[in-house]
């Protein structure tokens, strides 16, 4: 059975810890399974840099509390230490365990240390930080400029942990989280560096639960391919797309929907489309856009899966052609690009449409935004929350792609995606997205757990065409041809008590 690792926002995982001690676990052991865990990531990520000591900047919070236990169990283990408290500790967890630290620490050495930890500010902080604690920020800052690397406990201070908004905050060299990730750590990505996500033992998670897919759960989730399968039963997907000047979204979609295990792909593109598409993708059948309803549910009834939108266009034809195709065909149908489109500021009538069926929304921040009447910066300050009220109302999964991608399903389920690298921040990569996603529909039959596994994977196929994490250089053939690796490479943790790993950004593994 996979573990569930929890996405939260920072009343939510204020929610959990006060759950889980009210439920009998002490407060003081969650601190010290924290700071154990985090002095345990530090001392394996960093052994060839602790000769020179670590120093730790305490706050006077319970994240300062955590500090000190990292400090004491470090210190333990032969490695100087010194701490440096930017004010007394206010909590009496957080006096504990300084107690229980002194005596154990160096008083001096620390400007050599080339390992800093963050302990300043945790998940309940706002706004931006003040007095002692602006103070010591400027201090993690210039320790970086010396060359530092920074560890930041639960988040990196300055970064508020539902929003991502990041005030002041000095960027880690990797984050240690405690328990769940926070939605704010997903948004941040180039503030936090390297994620840890850890088991401290807290009970189940407060409020609507967001889960982040791992390795595990996506390795799980893929059905295997039979070795006495044939074309037929990896199933048939209709591609239609490919307007005139757009037929490269419709081979892209093809390709992907090829590299991730479809049987067969007919792509139904304009007339002008069928000669590029044929010489692009020979593996895959042609056919010009139906001109009736007959000709549609003839060439759609061949297929398990349709997928509409790589290369359409927008116009009242291709709405014409969208309602055509839908009315044609009761398959499981994934909408992208230019299909979402023409239904904007129309969701109502999208609804009508997918009504009784299986199907899955692609949309970018900007689709979304024209599905749901607002604006992209609304959708992305509510990405979490979008995605769920857009499959509510539109009968379907939700796919919204972004930083992170979130998936809704239409039963409540919400589940993220945060791999990939910048090289998927180009033309096409929506489209490559959706013929996977096609692909998995038609297999998986859950537009949830369909739309989650190929934005995994669609990630983590950039992230080893990309492994730098420049993006430079690398092109969306690359990504497509890393897929043959990326679905028998599945990245899991190693060890316990680590639940999850994100690479930093620009740093994929």
């Amino acid at each position: 059975m996979t573990r569930v690792v929890p996405v939260l926002s920072a009343a939510q995982a204020a929610a959990t810890d006060a759950a889980t001690i009210a439920a009998g676990t002490p407060s003081l052991m969650l601190m010290e399974r924290a700071g154990e865990a985090a002095a345990q990531i530090i001392r394996e990520r960093y052994a060839s840099r602790l000769a020179e000591g670590v120093r730790i900047l305490a706050g006077p919070g319970n994240n300062g509390g955590d500090g000190w236990v990292v400090a004491r169990h470090l210190a333990e283990q032969g490695i100087a230490v010194s701490v440096e408290a930017a004010g007394e500790p206010k909590t009496d967890d957080a006096r504990t365990m300084r107690d229980r630290a002194a005596g154990r620490l160096t008083s001096d050495g620390a400007a050599e240390a080339r390992v800093v930890v963050d302990a300043l500010l945790g998940t309940g902080a706002t706004g931006e930080p003040r007095g002692a604690i602006a103070d010591a920020v400027r201090a993690l800052n210039a320790a970086r400029a010396a060359g530092a690397h920074l560890v930041a406990l639960d988040v990196p201070t300055g970064l508020d942990a539902t929003s991502g908004e990041a005030l002041m905050a000095a960027p880690a060299d990797c984050t240690v989280t405690f328990g769940s990730v926070k939605r704010g750590q997903l948004v941040a990505r180039e503030v936090i560096g390297h994620l840890y996500v850890v088991d401290i033992g807290l009970g189940e998670p407060q409020g609507a639960l967001v889960e982040l897919a791992t390795g595990e759960w996506v390795r799980a989730t893929v059905p295997p391919i039979a070795a006495n399968a044939h074309k037929g039963t990896r199933r048939k997907l209709a591609i239609i797309g490919g307007a005139e000047g757009m037929a490269g979204a419709t081979i892209l979609a093809a390709r992907s929907a090829l590299r991730s295990g479809i049987g067969m792909v007919r792509a139904i593109v304009h007339q002008a489309s069928l000669p590029i598409v044929q010489g692009s993708v020979p593996a895959a059948l042609a056919a010009a856009w139906p001109a009736g309803d007959d000709e549609a549910a003839a060439l759609l009834n061949w297929a398990d899966g349709v997928l509409i939108g790589p290369g359409l266009g927008e116009s009242a034809t291709q709405r014409r052609l969208v309602e055509r195709v839908l009315a044609a065909s009761d398959r499981p149908v994934t909408m992208d690009a230019d299909a979402l489109n023409v239904f904007r500021d129309d969701t109502k009538a999208l609804g009508r449409q997918l009504e009784n069926r299986t199907a899955l929304l692609t949309p970018h921040p900007a689709e979304a935004a024209r599905l749901a009447g607002a604006s992209v910066e609304d959708v992305l300050a509510r990405r979490f929350e979008i995605a769920g009220e857009l499959a509510e109302r539109t009968r379907a999964g939700v796919l919204l792609k972004g930083v992170p991608t979130v998936i809704a399903g239409v039963d409540g389920r919400t589940m993220v995606s945060a791999r990939g690298t910048a090289a998927l921040a180009t033309a096409g990569s929506g489209d490559v997205l959706a013929g996977m996603a096609a692909t998995l529909l038609v297999q998986i039959g859950d537009p949830l757990r369909a739309g989650t596994c190929a934005a995994f994977v669609h990630g983590r196929a950039a992230e080893l065409a990309d492994p730098f994490g420049t993006a430079r250089g690398i092109v969306l053939e690359d990504v497509i041809a890393s897929l043959g690796l990326a679905w028998h490479h599945w990245p899991v943790p190693a060890r316990m008590p680590v639940l999850a790993e994100l690479p930093a950004a620009g740093a994929a593994s």
